[in-house]
């Protein structure tokens, strides 16, 4: 049970700092971007938790393929299947459906620094 709650807040934790960065970038978010983020965490979470004694880059290159892979599948899924229009990448250079672009897979590359420290703090925090 207690690793619910530190899921849940890990989770928790993803979805709003992924929704603010969206905030801060673009002016505004959609509900389906915290959910996404939460998951994002997550899975960054996990590999810092499996994988801890990668080295620092390699965990963020993993986290980069998580956000990239998530932001296809709810791309696909939010903007394609339920035609809502979160966002677009079709005007980006070789993007893949409109959903994902070499130029913001490095920005999850980047982002995927700080989250990683992010959650090796995390545990610390939420393991005592």
């Amino acid at each position: 049970m207690k690793r619910i709650g530190e899921y849940f807040c890990v989770f928790s934790l993803g979805g709003f700092c992924y929704g603010l960065i969206e905030i801060l970038w673009r002016g505004y978010t959609h509900w389906t971007m915290g959910l996404t983020g939460g998951a994002a965490l997550l899975g960054i979470y996990f590999i810092n938790e499996k994988y801890k004694r990668l080295p620092l880059a390699l965990r963020c290159l993993f986290g980069c393929g998580i956000i990239t892979a998530l932001e296809l599948f709810v791309g696909l899924l939010v903007n394609k299947v339920f035609r809502l229009h979160v966002w677009d990448y079709s005007r980006q250079p070789l993007n893949l459906f409109g959903q994902i672009c070499p130029l913001f897979s490095l920005a999850w590359f980047l982002l995927s620094f700080p989250a990683c420290r992010l959650c090796g703090r995390l545990k610390q925090l939420l393991c005592r």
